[in-house]
């Protein structure tokens, strides 16, 4: 069992719980050391007074609430310590209420309460069995770190966990944060809700942290001298690209079938999207597109017209040369008569 982090007892009713607590979660991140890069030497942060530059050790160091920048109140653990807090060395139970009635965002840290001998283990069976059979979550009053917090207890697993809560003031307000009026189609909601049942998991508990593992790694590859890790190719998006939304969920859900062994084979059905406004790129290629058709049909016009005109040319030609062959026949015929004639 990992190191209590606290002992006391959880307050219910007339009922006292001798607990302990210890942490629920592991930190597994990868932490690096800061060192001087010509020698790998250590380097430390000292902790020095402003005033005359000496470093301090931790026993010279102690607690001051700043009045303001001229003016700092001592405050001593001893001090601390005698202030009554009624929930000093208790988990005090203060309601019980759904535990959908509970924002996540005010979640905090998580414990696990282990019994603190065997005069606890009734009695913490007892609450375990109550929040299970009335499926609902406990709400306490705990001091910790010199300072009241809020808890929440619920069963996880046959054992009572204690996730640390914010008070409702340390919580912003997103009312600045959102977003401005939109319009959005039946069709892109109904489509992004089959995109999250498509993507829908009973569990998370197979996530790993990729990052992670690609940084043990490249630690691994540098403390052994190998070739360090080829870096993975992603897609890269080009910024501020416009994308068509009902497209893009299209094919959001066509990949996601793809990913569970569904297959995709043109199962979806492609949104007819409604005329929109041209972009500046559509306006220039319909642009293009016209120009060109006019370009075509004057270049047909003009080929038409030269071939008409070259055609009416060779006609009027033609024939003017047959009009004048006749006309010379006929004056021959007359000239030829009239010598008949005198003689």
């Amino acid at each position: 069992m990992p190191r209590p982090l606290w002992t006391g007892a959880i307050s219910f009713g007339l009922v006292t719980i001798p607990v302990k607590v210890v942490s629920a979660t592991q930190d597994h991140s990868i932490h690096f050391r800061q060192v001087h890069l010509e020698d790998l030497g250590r380097v430390r942060t000292r902790k020095v007074c402003e005033l005359d530059g000496e470093a301090l050790s931790q026993d010279e160091i102690g607690k001051g609430y700043e009045l303001s920048k001229e003016q700092t109140v001592p405050i001593t653990d001893e001090e601390l310590d005698r202030i009554p807090l009624p929930t000093a060395k208790a988990i005090e139970i203060v309601a019980f209420v759904d535990a959908d009635s509970v924002d996540p965002i005010r979640i905090s840290d998580s414990y696990y309460l282990a019994t603190d001998g065997q005069v606890a283990a009734k009695p913490y069976t007892l609450l375990r069995r109550a929040l299970e059979r009335s499926d609902k979550v406990a709400v306490a009053k705990f001091a910790w770190h010199n300072r009241e917090r809020l808890g929440l207890l619920r069963v996880r697993e046959g054992a009572i966990v204690l996730h640390s809560m914010r008070w409702p003031d340390e919580i912003r307000s997103p009312e600045s944060l959102a977003p401005r009026q939109v319009e959005l189609d039946d069709d892109e909601i109904d489509r992004a809700v089959q995109l999250t049942d498509t993507m829908a998991l009973d569990s998370i508990a197979g996530f790993r942290d990729a990052y992670r593992d690609a940084l043990e790694e490249l630690i691994a590859a540098k403390s052994e001298g190998r070739e360090l890790p080829e870096p993975a190719e992603g897609e890269e998006q080009e910024e501020g690209k416009v994308v068509d939304l009902m497209a893009a969920l299209n094919a959001s859900v066509e990949a996601a079938k793809e990913s569970r062994g569904e297959g995709g084979g043109g199962e979806a059905t492609v949104h007819e999207m409604r005329p929109r406004k041209k972009t500046a790129s559509k306006k220039a290629a319909s642009s293009g597109k016209a120009t060109a058709g006019r370009k075509a049909a004057s270049s047909g016009k003009a080929t038409t017209g030269r071939k008409a005109g070259a055609s009416g040319k060779t006609t009027g030609q033609k024939t003017g040369a047959r009009k004048t062959t006749a006309a010379k026949r006929t004056t021959g015929a007359k000239r030829t008569a009239r010598k008949r004639s005198a003689s």
